[in-house]
C-alpha cells in the first residue's frame, strides 16, 4: 500500500472517531475536537478543555488489516504520559465495526 494511501485510510478513521465523540456529546462545538495532521507526534484526536471533561483521553487510532493491538496501545500509553488522560485505542479494518481497547480499570472508573 502506499505511504498516501495509509495516511488516507488513517485519516478516514479518525473521522469516525470524531463523529462519533461529536454524536454522544451534542453540547461540543465544531473545533473541540481536531484531527492531528499525520506525521505530528501525539494523539491522534486533540480536544479541547469542554472536550476533555466529557473525555479524559489520549486517543490512538489505527486502520490496519493486520494490528499488534499491544504495540498501538503502547503508543496510547505514551501519549497519554505525564497527564491525567486515560490512554485509549480506537481500530477497525477493512469492513470492520470500529472497536475500542483501554484497561479495563478504567473502563470500570468509566462506567462507576
Amino acid at each position: 500500500m502506499l505511504t498516501s494511501s495509509a495516511k488516507a485510510k488513517g485519516r478516514k478513521a479518525c473521522q469516525q472517531v470524531k463523529e462519533l465523540l461529536y454524536k454522544y456529546a451534542p453540547d461540543l462545538r465544531q473545533g473541540d475536537i481536531d484531527i492531528t495532521p499525520s506525521g505530528v507526534t501525539g494523539v491522534d484526536l486533540k480536544l479541547s478543555p469542554a472536550a476533555k471533561e466529557l473525555y479524559p483521553f489520549a486517543i490512538e487510532v489505527k486502520n490496519q488489516e493486520s494490528l499488534n493491538v499491544w504495540a498501538a496501545y503502547e503508543q496510547a500509553i505514551k501519549h497519554a504520559a505525564g497527564s491525567s488522560d486515560m490512554p485509549i485505542l480506537f481500530f477497525r479494518r477493512n469492513k470492520s465495526e470500529l472497536m475500542a481497547c483501554l484497561k479495563a480499570d478504567d473502563f470500570i472508573k468509566l462506567i462507576r
